[in-house]
């Protein structure tokens, strides 16, 4: 919670320090000496709002979300020793990363797969998929558990969402004064809104979200590489390689991880080549060798 409280304070300030910026480079006169008759203030305030709600919104809801999107059965009563060994697994590594232990799920899924979610890392998820429990061995599968306990214990989950808060509210924002500034300066619309405003916004919006989501996957990325070296600190380093090894060659299995969910899963199941730049650009984890090589370089 303090971790939520902390970010959001920044965020804020990020969000004060830009109507100030606004303000002090002249936009709110340079607007209105051409009849642009907007409140930046009140509405970068108005979009931070919406922009925050839904973010928080969904981080708050993301554990229940996931439990019904995926199907997830949380481990009350473990059934076999498979499932033992998954319980007190998890609650070794969460206590050797200094965190409560997640309720503990496995999700009907063929594909070699593993997430994690939550709120907070004292209030997390993490499930992994029935193929996974399967066929790993209990050093690959020890290590992936490693890499999502890592992501819980970075706090990813409220760190990414938050991210998302903050572009959400520049998008809402600058889509608006495009819109705003188009209608009244190029149209000379005089008297509310017409349609070029709504065209011209909606567009704005469209282009802006594809920027942000490209600024959330590269964080998103970034993000992944801490939980490999987190897995690779609670496993090892050869049980994580062995990990991704083994995720890699089991790419061609059927991906049934829900789009919504796949940022928060170990892996996308997707193979993304480094030649597709464009693609990459939108992906949410980097391709599985450049992950082999940095724990191999690390």
């Amino acid at each position: 919670m303090l971790r939520i409280g902390l970010f959001l304070l920044t965020n804020f300030a990020v969000i004060l320090l830009a109507g100030v910026v606004l303000s002090l480079l002249g936009f709110d006169s340079i607007m209105a000496n051409n009849g642009v008759d907007l409140n930046l203030t009140a509405l970068l305030i108005w979009c931070a709002v919406i922009g925050f709600a839904g973010s928080i919104f969904s981080l708050f809801i993301s554990k229940w979300m996931a439990k019904r999107s995926m199907g997830v059965r949380v481990i009350d009563q473990p059934r076999s020793e498979d499932e033992r060994w998954l319980l007190s697994t998890v609650a070794e590594l969460a206590r050797d990363a200094g965190i409560k232990t997640p309720e503990v799920g496995v999700f009907p899924a063929a594909q070699s797969n593993a997430f994690a979610t939550g709120w907070n890392r004292n209030d997390a998820l993490v499930a992994v998929s029935e193929g996974l429990l399967s066929r790993f061995s209990r050093d690959d599968a020890r290590a992936v558990l490693g890499h999502e306990i890592g992501h819980v214990a970075n706090g990813d989950m409220v760190t990414l969402t938050l991210i998302q808060g903050v572009l959400n509210t520049f998008v809402l924002f600058f889509s608006r004064v495009i819109g705003h500034f188009v209608d009244r300066v190029l149209l000379k619309n005089e008297h509310g809104y017409g349609i070029g405003y709504f065209v011209v916004t909606i567009v704005a919006q469209i282009l802006l979200g594809i920027l942000a989501s490209m600024i959330v996957m590269w964080f998103s990325r970034r993000r992944e590489f801490r939980a490999d070296i987190a897995g690779a600190t609670l496993a090892s380093t050869g049980a994580m390689v062995s990990a991704l090894e083994r995720l890699k060659a089991e790419q061609n299995v059927p991906d049934e991880m829900p789009e919504t969910m796949t940022a928060f899963a170990i892996t996308h199941g997707r193979t993304t080549s480094l030649k597709d730049r464009i693609g990459h650009l939108f992906a949410s984890h980097p391709p599985l060798d450049v992950r082999i090589r940095a724990l191999r370089e690390k």
